[in-house]
């Protein structure tokens, strides 16, 4: 007889029975060796990023049986919300999807039929089938997995634009949309504030989408690689939060270790 597998919970279950934030990490180097390291350091969940980083459907693949093995909740970002691309994301077992750049309502409501299959109802999505071939469903050893696949996957939409945060009620509000994640960075961009992170506008912006969240009762998270700004969010209500990236704390580690010993002390660092 084969054996009969069950998934580990999503994001959204998770989060769901939370008594705190969850704090979380980006895995961005593309290697299962730090993503395992990332995936023991005691954070609640790992990002694994394929927008920005060196990460296709192979890397992002191994590092999923890499962290495997901890108590910890992979969140796959793909490139951009394509429905092919979500597709193959979560057939290689990601249950967890961070989709970018989600301007409106619409959008999110698209995405969410990516990650649907049809099922002959107006609810129903677009996601092709293929649970035989396919790691979201062990292969077939996770039973019922093809009439509860939604229960099994967790959709997050990423609000970093200032036309997101206008919109940001009627994203939140799409059935399927699990949470919203807010990217600082971007949204100082789209609002003409390049690098300013913690410009007072961009901020507000960011505290009017935690806002939204808690009073729609969905979970909000937002990435603070610096400390003051994840306690500010934290304390306005956000429910997870990403404080470090693999990439960027090895940078900023070894700059500070070879300063020790050589006095270098070049200048400016950037902080994240």
């Amino acid at each position: 007889m084969p054996i009969r597998l069950s998934l580990p919970p999503t994001l959204r279950e998770r989060l769901a029975s939370a008594d705190r934030p969850l704090i979380g990490l980006w895995a961005c180097a593309g290697s299962p060796i730090t993503a395992e390291i990332v995936a023991g350091s005691g954070c609640d969940w790992v990002l694994l990023d394929a927008e920005h980083s060196p990460n296709g459907l192979e890397s992002v693949l191994a590092q999923l049986y890499a962290m495997s093995g901890y108590p910890v909740a992979p969140l796959v970002r793909p490139p951009y919300g394509d429905t092919v691309a979500i597709k193959q994301f979560l057939d290689l077992g990601a249950q967890n999807l961070l989709i970018p750049m989600v301007d409106s309502a619409e959008q999110a409501a698209e995405i969410v039929r990516a990650v649907r299959y049809p099922d002959g109802t107006p609810a129903g999505g677009v996601r092709g089938v293929g649970a035989a071939l396919a790691r979201s469903a062990r292969w077939n050893r996770v039973e019922g997995y093809l009439g509860r696949a939604s229960e099994t996957v967790s959709l997050t939409v990423q609000i970093e634009s200032a036309a997101a945060v206008a919109d940001v009620e009627r994203i939140i509000a799409v059935d399927g949309v699990d949470a919203i994640f807010v990217g600082p960075s971007d949204l100082a961009a789209s609002m003409g504030l390049l690098g300013q992170q913690n410009h007072p506008e961009v901020v507000e912006s960011v505290l009017r989408a935690i806002a939204a969240g808690v009073a729609a009762g969905k979970p909000v998270g937002v990435n603070a690689f610096v400390p003051a700004d994840a306690e500010r969010y934290i304390e306005a209500g956000a429910s997870f939060v990403a404080v470090g990236a693999d990439v960027a704390i090895l940078s900023r580690q070894t700059e500070a270790l070879v300063d020790r010993f050589t006095g270098a002390g070049s200048g400016e660092r950037a902080s994240y």
